[in-house]
C-alpha cells in the first residue's frame, strides 16, 4: 500500500467563508508548550523571512470543520483572460497537460475580475508558476487576505505556522547531510505524491505555494495530472471505476504528530470520496486517489481494495508523461489545483541550505462525480 502522508517531505512538523474560531486553552497549572524554531536557533536566524519561521503551540485548539457554500470564481470568468495576463506578460507551457509559466504578472495587484480568471487559467492548466512575485514581502494578512478570495482557509492540524497566523501552513528543512541521511536510513526514495488534506469533507482547490529560502539547486516539486491519469484509461476501467468511494483519512498523520510530541490542533477525521472527481468549471474528470491520505475502497474486500489501489497509485507515480517538475526560484509563487492535481517534494541535497515554503490553501466543494458516459468508438463516430 501507499506511503503514509507523515512519510512525506512537505508533511513538516518542522453562503459566506468562514474560519474556525479558537478556543480558549485547558486550564492547567502550566502553561502549554510552545515550540518555536527561531528559538532553537539562538534567537538569530539566517532565514530571509524570520516571520515565517515555524511555531508549534499546543495550546491551540480547534473545532471540528462546519460545511460551507464554496463559489468557485472560474465559473464565470472570462475564457480570454485579459485582466489576468495583459498585454506585456508572457505565458509558456511546460509540458502538453500539464503546467505553464508566467512572467510580467503581479498576482497581488489582480482585480476581481483577473482573479476569476487565475482561478480559470489553473483549472485548465492544473499548476501555473509565477515569477518575481511579491507575495512573501506583503503583511502575512495581506496574502491571506487574497488568498481567501478562493475560498475558506484551511488550518492543518498538525503542521508549523507563522506565530499568530494559523492558516498559513509551512514547509521547513534545514537540508544538512545528517538531516537527510536520517530521512533515508529507511527508505530509497522521497517521492510521496499526494493532494493536500483530502481526509476533509471538502479538501482544498485553487492552492498557493511561494518560496521564502530555497536551495541553489535540488528541493524541487513534482506534480502530476490526474485528468490525464484519468484519460489513459480503458474504457472498462473507466466505467468501473465510477460510482467507487474511497476512504480518506487524517488519523495517520494525526497518531505521527503525537509520536513526535508534535501538535494536533483538531480532532482527526476521515471521509468518502469518490474514485473520479469532476471539476466543477472545466467539467474534466480525474482520478481522486493519493498515496498520503487514501487509505481503502468501500465495499471491496482488503485484497480487492489493495489491488485496485494499488494499480491506481503505481499508474498516478509512474506517469512521467503527464507530470511536470517544477524548479524553485526566489520570489517565486505556484498555483495549483488540489482537486486534479497530486504532488510530491523531491529531498535531493545535503548541502545544509534551508528549505522554507508557505502555503494558502483554500477549502473547495465536497468532492463529487458525474455519471459515466461510454467514449464513442471510431466505428460509432
Amino acid at each position: 500500500m501507499a506511503p503514509s502522508v507523515a512519510d512525506l517531505p512537505e508533511n513538516t512538523e518542522t453562503a459566506p467563508l468562514t474560519v474556525p474560531v479558537k478556543t480558549a486553552p485547558e486550564t492547567t497549572d502550566k502553561k502549554p508548550k510552545v515550540r518555536r524554531v527561531i528559538e532553537e536557533e539562538g534567537g538569530q536566524t539566517t532565514a530571509s523571512y524570520p516571520n515565517y519561521l515555524p511555531v508549534w503551540d499546543h495550546g491551540e485548539k480547534y473545532p471540528p470543520l462546519e460545511p460551507f457554500v464554496h463559489v468557485d470564481h472560474g465559473k464565470d470568468a472570462d475564457p480570454s483572460f485579459k485582466d489576468l495576463l495583459p498585454e506585456g506578460s508572457k505565458i509558456q507551457k511546460l509540458a502538453p497537460t500539464i503546467g505553464s509559466e508566467v512572467t510580467g504578472v503581479q498576482l497581488s495587484k489582480l482585480s476581481k475580475a483577473g482573479k476569476d480568471q487565475l482561478a480559470l487559467l489553473v483549472a485548465q492548466r492544473k499548476v501555473v508558476v509565477f515569477r518575481d512575485q511579491d507575495l512573501a514581502d506583503l503583511p502575512i494578512q495581506e496574502a491571506l487576505d487574497f488568498g481567501g478570495y478562493f475560498g475558506r482557509h484551511h488550518i492543518h492540524p498538525t503542521s508549523g505556522a507563522p506565530e499568530g497566523y494559523p492558516e498559513i501552513h509551512l514547509v521547513h528543512r534545514y537540508g544538512d547531510k545528517s538531516e537527510i541521511d536520517a530521512f533515508f536510513a529507511d527508505r530509497n526514495s522521497s517521492v510521496g505524491w499526494h493532494s493536500d488534506v483530502t481526509y476533509e469533507q471538502q479538501p482544498p482547490g485553487t492552492t498557493f505555494l511561494y518560496i521564502l529560502d530555497t536551495p541553489e539547486v535540488g528541493g524541487d516539486t513534482a506534480f502530476v495530472d490526474q485528468v490525464e491519469a484519468y484519460n489513459r484509461l480503458s474504457p472498462a476501467i473507466k466505467e468501473r471505476l465510477h460510482g467507487l468511494k474511497a476512504v480518506h483519512s487524517g488519523f495517520e498523520q494525526a497518531e505521527f504528530s503525537k509520536k513526535r510530541g508534535g501538535v494536533v490542533r483538531r480532532e482527526p477525521v476521515k471521509n468518502e470520496h469518490p474514485l473520479v472527481r469532476t471539476h466543477p468549471v472545466t467539467g474534466e474528470k480525474a482520478l481522486f486517489v493519493n498515496g498520503g491520505f487514501t487509505r481503502s475502497i468501500v465495499g471491496l474486500k482488503k485484497e480487492e481494495s489493495d489491488s485496485l489501489l494499488g494499480f491506481l497509485l503505481n499508474h498516478v507515480g509512474r506517469g512521467i508523461d503527464y507530470q511536470v517538475r517544477v524548479r524553485w526560484a526566489p520570489k517565486t509563487v505556484v498555483v495549483w489545483d488540489n482537486r486534479i492535481t497530486a504532488h510530491s517534494a523531491i529531498l535531493d541535497w545535503k548541502t545544509g541550505e534551508r528549505r522554507h515554503l508557505a502555503r494558502i490553501t483554500p477549502q473547495a466543494e465536497r468532492p463529487y462525480e458525474t455519471p459515466y458516459v461510454p467514449e464513442q468508438t471510431s466505428a460509432q463516430a
